[in-house]
């Protein structure tokens, strides 16, 4: 994951490696992209990691602490994509079991209205309901500081086995034992399998089994009803004085949009004689995940021994981040998120449409960090046309020559990170499924109609039908001929344009790389891009990437700089283009660049295969020559440019 860095999280001063280990549910999550519809008619589902304990892991790793997960997955698809997606968040994953016999759990909810939320289990038999003792580690549990363990996973007796062999070596090692009462009355087998969405049930069984929890417990959060049912009352007020006559546990009150209250010693009459957090009145979009949110900052707080009302504050300003949008873990904010929030505010009561914030989520829950980026681009359409001169034969070609470069590109990437291609989608359907084969591969697509200007897409202007099946780590590149002194309906209309792709990217979750060429349409000074650029931002455009010409100086970059870590610091920086200039071109260009705090690689095309297309398609190069000089041009570009960073380093 790509974050700012948060303050130094309490494992890092002391003897434990760990902050937390969550322990439970993991599943993926299966959320109706249709808001305001039955389960029924949802038509497509948006994928993500969950489970209680799986969410939470998440959201305190997003905020800064130390986490780990013990659980079980399939030991497929669905397992391993919890698996890896953990790895993303910064959790640490060696107490995930993948087991050979059961599949991952699934949740597939929908969003009726602001107060139904439809929701199925598939829990039968599943992964993580097999946990059992002998998943318990010991030294795994003495590593952390704090476990959590969750009122399911009691439900079952392989799994609360399990809770409570960790909760014993917990207290042994001095680690504190957090209690999420996470109470879902179907997984007790009190409900049917289409009452997922109710939240309380009474039962004497349930009740007495929690109560038999709460003494060994430092910290017990729960929901109004899921402090019924882990005390066995029918009165709030007596709930919470008998779990306080159990345990002398800090006990953390979750109230909804009233946000909670926090008791650490006795209880008194009046129910609201606790500490309280400031709340976050927001709209409500969906329910669910809110409290793995709450929790989350909570602990954030808990851990890094911060006041309860600090802590309290973050937890609902966790919690309102969830509820605005649709789904669980993706949804908490990071650290540098959170504090953007507390220290601005937000004038939308809806956080989903706060353009400011959902930028920051964004950028600092990246897929990966791309520190180096050295791409070979073959993305191009009318130059291999020209190459073919219109010819059906040699047009039906181009598809076997971009996969050509595809091989010259992995023989010089040979593994290692930093490296990745350009590839279009008219000619680029086989380079893509190659390239796809190198995982570590970055993958950029055009969209852009070759040569427009204005700015237009190609194929369709609808760029949202056309996304939608995008691979997720697939980024969006649109090139536009833009030069700060066109004439100003010109301007307009191009940056209409790349304003309409980069919403579109951000609707459907893919990156964005928005190249930049100036140089074709008028005059380039030091101060042409870094006011192209400028325009660019004042327009509300934040890509992740730029793709800019090479500079004549170091004080064009250092203004490009300017520009870019002034409006954007969270921008994945820029790469050069080539414009098929020859190496020793380039290598001046290289070294100007290389000045640059912002630039991060190259993503040059025509340079690397000019000569090998015009040979190839006129029979006179065979295919293992073409990869060969592609290659030999590619690794030159590439050795160029980490020498030129090692003499900067020096």
């Amino acid at each position: 994951m790509s974050q700012s860095p948060s303050p130094q999280s309490p494992s890092a001063k002391g003897a434990k490696p760990l902050d937390l280990i969550t322990i439970g549910r993991a599943s993926v999550d299966l959320y109706g992209q249709q808001i305001g519809t039955r389960l029924e008619d949802v038509g497509s589902f948006a994928k993500s990691v969950g489970g209680c304990p799986c969410n939470i892991s998440v959201g305190t790793a997003r905020l800064g602490l130390k986490s780990a997960l013990l659980t079980r997955v399939g030991d497929e698809q669905m397992g391993r994509f919890i698996r890896e997606q953990l790895q993303r968040e910064g959790v640490e994953t060696r107490g995930i079991v993948t087991d050979p016999e059961r599949l991952t759990a699934l949740a597939i909810l929908a969003v009726e209205n602001d107060k139904s939320f439809p929701l199925l289990f598939y829990r039968d038999n599943c992964a993580d309901n097999a946990l059992c003792e002998d998943d318990v580690a010991d030294d795994f549990i003495r590593s952390a500081r704090a476990i959590l363990v969750s009122g399911t996973h009691f439900s079952k007796p392989n799994t609360d086995a399990a809770q409570r062999k960790a909760i014993r070596i917990a207290k042994e090692s001095g680690a504190k034992v957090v209690f999420d009462i996470d109470y879902r009355p179907n997984l007790w087998g009190l409900a049917g399998h289409d009452a997922g969405e109710s939240r309380y049930i009474a039962s004497d069984r349930v009740s007495a089994h929690l109560k038999t929890v709460l003494g060994d417990c430092d910290l017990i959060v729960g929901t109004e009803e899921e402090v019924l049912i882990a005390s066995g009352e029918d009165d709030l007020l007596k709930a919470l004085k008998t779990i306080r006559s159990l345990s002398k546990a800090t006990i953390v009150l979750k109230r909804g949009p009233m946000g909670c209250i926090v008791y650490d010693g006795p209880i008194s009459d009046n129910l609201e004689d606790g500490i309280v957090g400031k709340g976050f009145p927001i709209e409500v979009y969906n329910v669910l995940g809110a409290g793995d949110a709450f929790m989350s900052g909570f602990l954030r707080g808990w851990l890094t021994g911060e006041p309860h009302a600090t802590s309290a504050t973050w937890a609902n300003a966790c919690g309102a981040f969830a509820v605005s949008r649709l789904l669980c873990a993706p949804e908490i904010p990071t650290w540098t998120e959170l504090t953007f929030f507390l220290e601005n505010g937000s004038k939308e009561k809806a956080l989903r449409k706060d353009e400011a914030i959902n930028h920051v989520h964004w950028a600092t829950t990246r897929r990966r960090d791309i520190p180096l980026l050295m791409a070979l681009a073959i993305d191009h359409r009318s130059q291999l046309e020209d190459i073919a001169e219109g010819k059906p034969e040699l047009l039906a070609r181009i598809p076997a020559f971009k996969v050509l470069a595809v091989k010259a590109a992995a023989q010089v990437a040979a593994g290692r990170p930093g490296f990745g291609m350009l590839i279009d989608d008219k000619y680029g359907r086989d380079a893509l499924y190659a390239a796809g084969a190198y995982r570590d591969f970055w993958i950029a697509k055009p969209i852009e109609l070759p040569g427009s200007r204005p700015l237009q897409f190609e194929f369709s202007q609808d760029l949202g039908s056309r996304l939608i099946d995008w691979p997720v780590d697939h980024c969006i590149k649109v090139l536009s001929f833009f030069h700060p002194d066109d004439p100003a309906e010109l301007k307009a209309a191009q940056i209409a344009k790349l304003r309409s792709a980069f919403e579109a990217a951000r609707k459907v979750g893919r990156e964005i790389l928005i190249e930049i060429i100036a140089s074709k349409h008028g005059t380039l000074d030091d101060l042409t891009v870094p006011r192209a650029l400028a325009e660019l931002y004042d327009a509300g455009l934040k890509p992740d990437w730029w793709k800019l010409e090479p500079q004549a100086s170091r004080g064009a970059w250092a203004a490009i700089d300017a520009v870019i870590e002034t409006r954007d610091p969270l921008c994945r920086g820029v790469v050069l283009l080539g414009l098929e200039a020859p190496y020793e071109v380039l290598k001046d260009g290289f070294a100007a660049a290389r000045t640059s705090k912002t630039v991060k690689g190259f993503a040059v095309g025509r340079t690397i295969f000019a000569d090998a297309s015009k040979a190839w398609f006129a029979g006179t190069m065979t295919d293992e020559q073409a990869i060969a000089d592609m290659a030999a041009r590619f690794k030159a570009l590439v050795d160029l440019w980490l020498q030129l960073g090692e003499t900067k380093a020096a």
